[in-house]
């Protein structure tokens, strides 16, 4: 018989660190790219993030506390995902940096912007994809006990969709080439996909 760790959150779970994130791995990084109302450009990533919806095409992140990505959102509507990449890696993390708002994380991380087609802010030039969205809505986020918590969900729909040729392979974007990292584990941990990584299988009764 498995012998199970076993806590309630609400009472502490009595290990070195909280496994929360470690257990929910891997999680797609959330790389936002806004502007704000005054025409900064922002760049930041976020731990939780993800596709919630497939028609229309719907992502989400969660912003922990009133970050620059948050404000812009709110003021403009409008933001783009980027996907990092393990070749991209240590230029995500340089954008993870607490600066001013009036930092220009592009230029912090020293990456080359790419103009956007349908919104203002700009894409990451080097990421293999990226995604232009619209604000559907922002949700402050609530605990059983009803209090606030201090995250907000910002959902948006995809309006516009970049992917470098180089990763099309018989009209199939190459997941495994693009070689995207996740968030694995505690605060340092990443995983990458690989082409050696992947494997396929099929759901029971898809179609051939």
């Amino acid at each position: 018989m498995n012998d199970f760790h076993f806590y309630e959150p609400a009472t502490g779970h009595g290990l070195p660190h909280d496994p929360f994130k470690a257990i929910i791995a891997p999680r797609p990084i959330g790389w936002v790219s806004t502007l704000s109302a005054g025409g900064v450009p922002n760049l930041a990533p976020y731990s939780f993030f993800n596709a919630v919806c497939e028609t229309p095409p719907i992502v989400v992140f969660s912003s922990s506390g009133p970050k620059d990505s948050l404000a812009n959102v709110e003021a403009t509507g409008e933001f783009v995902w980027n996907m990092a990449t393990r070749a991209l890696a240590e230029a995500m993390n340089a954008t993870s940096a607490a600066v001013p708002p009036e930092t220009d994380e592009f230029a912090l991380a020293g990456l080359e912007t790419a103009p956007s087609r349908l919104v203002a802010p700009p894409r990451v030039s080097a990421s293999p994809a990226s995604l232009e969205c619209r604000l559907l809505q922002i949700v402050a986020l609530h605990g059983l006990d009803g209090q606030l918590t201090a995250s907000r969900l910002v959902i948006g729909q995809v309006v516009g969709v970049h992917i470098d040729r180089a990763f099309l392979r018989d009209g199939l974007f190459d997941t495994g080439a693009a070689h995207p990292i996740m968030r694995a584990g505690y605060r340092d941990d990443y995983v990458e996909a690989t082409p050696e990584t992947m494997f396929k299988m099929t759901r029971p009764g898809a179609p051939v």
